[in-house]
């Protein structure tokens, strides 16, 4: 019992290529209060959009080793690029239960969708990589399924212009062909897409539901924490954060994303 203690009271680790995983880590926070966090942004890489397969593996599996060199109890792979690739490379060579943000995803949709018809955007590499399609096609096969990669989204959050005319006039081109069936959820397949909320809400229908993945794989993760007993016990609780670069640039940028500031943000060298 002393040992599944230890084990339980051990921070869970969250990592992405740079900022849009804290959208996830703001969730989990809410969803898992007395828990503690390990946030790990690959700065000096972003975006994973853009990278072959074999180098997202690549620096996933270099973060992974060092999450797990923190003894983090468990990880959640906060990158819908890196979910979508890495993930199953990861699982199967990791001694410690690994969550990507693709499979909760899917299941909320299925579960939301009335008219069967389910829209996703997403990175270049994440529509791609047909993740979603073949989960939607795995879970039911029936929904119909719409894809769209919207690369600029990503650098024009990142660019602090989510809310202004630029961002809407991109999402309208983007998702103007998508608008005009019947879809009812919008799957929002990239961990930055959150910020564009307010955005996207301006171009469509009341009626169509967003799906981001921040409340999905906060259950799933406290669903797994409680099924193998390892919610914490612990009285205390920590966060960390860790970047590949530029930890000033992180720390401005994503207090926006969590909306406070974040405790030190440390820079390390994984290569």
């Amino acid at each position: 019992m002393t040992q599944i203690n230890s084990i339980a009271n051990r921070p869970i680790g969250v990592f992405d290529s740079g900022l849009g995983g804290l959208t996830v880590l703001k969730s989990l926070e809410k969803q898992l209060p007395n828990e503690s966090f390990l946030y790990f942004g690959d700065t000096a890489h972003v975006p994973y959009g853009t990278k072959s397969k074999e180098t997202v593996i690549r620096y996933s599996r270099d973060i992974t080793r060092f999450l797990i060199s923190k003894e983090v109890k468990l990880i959640v792979i906060a990158c819908n690029t890196a979910s979508s690739i890495a993930l199953k490379y990861l699982q199967d060579n990791s001694k410690i239960p690994i969550i990507g943000v693709v499979e909760p995803v899917v299941r909320e949709s299925v579960s939301n969708t009335k008219s069967a018809v389910v829209g996703v955007i997403g990175t270049r590499a994440t529509i791609n990589s047909n993740s979603y399609r073949l989960m939607f096609n795995s879970i039911e096969p029936e929904i119909s399924i719409i894809e769209k990669a919207c690369p600029l989204f990503v650098p024009i959050i990142e660019e602090g212009w989510a809310e202004t005319e630029t961002a809407t006039q991109v999402a309208e081109i983007y998702l103007k062909s998508m608008l005009k069936s019947n879809l009812d959820t919008l799957v929002l397949g990239c961990t930055h897409y959150p910020i564009l909320i307010p955005t996207l809400k301006k171009i469509i229908p009341a009626h169509v539901n967003l799906i981001s993945s921040g409340d999905p794989v906060s259950k799933t993760v406290s669903e797994y924490l409680k099924e193998h007993n390892l919610h914490s016990k612990s009285d205390t609780r920590y966060e960390e954060f860790f970047v590949t670069d530029y930890p000033q640039q992180f720390n401005e940028i994503g207090s926006r994303f969590l909306g406070r500031k974040l405790s030190p943000v440390t820079q390390v060298d994984i290569s």
